[in-house]
């Protein structure tokens, strides 16, 4: 059902999309998001909580993705323009997917399965990723030296 070939309509799409990133709330939202460092399940599960002091950042920053990527997996924007456009929900992504069969099982069988297809069928996505994924290892690596 993907999207083959990007066209203006999907260029429109995206650079809105890129502008409600810009909105103020929005943008601490994502800082919170992208210093969050789990370290194992249970920081996860306590982020999905209502009393984490970031829930409301997750909320926001995952459900905006998970709207982007359901753009691209039901076919209204071409996946693999929209992975060259942002890396943000990627990153949420390999941070969350380490421990995503557990979450599905206990907290919601569909948390963030849009992330999780776009990780999957987009080629962009999938090579972003695995940048992602040795990035936030050697990171990992790093302060467990420190």
């Amino acid at each position: 059902m993907a999207k083959k070939k990007p066209d203006h309509r999907d260029a429109e799409l995206i650079l809105k999309l890129y502008d409600l990133r810009r909105e103020e709330v929005m943008r601490a939202s994502r800082n919170a998001i992208v210093q969050w460092a789990p370290r194992s399940y249970e920081d996860v599960l306590a982020l999905t909580q209502p009393s984490h002091p970031i829930n409301v950042a997750w909320r926001q920053v995952a459900t905006y993705w998970e709207m982007a990527y359901g753009f691209a997996r039901h076919g209204i924007v071409n996946a693999d323009l929209l992975a060259e456009s942002g890396a943000e929900g990627l990153i949420l992504y390999a941070k969350v997917e380490p421990y995503l069969a557990r979450l599905r099982k206990e907290v919601s069988p569909t948390i963030m399965q849009n992330a999780e297809w776009m990780a999957r069928k987009s080629a962009v996505a999938k090579m972003r990723l695995g940048l992602i994924q040795k990035r936030l290892a050697a990171t990992t690596t790093s302060a467990a030296k420190a």
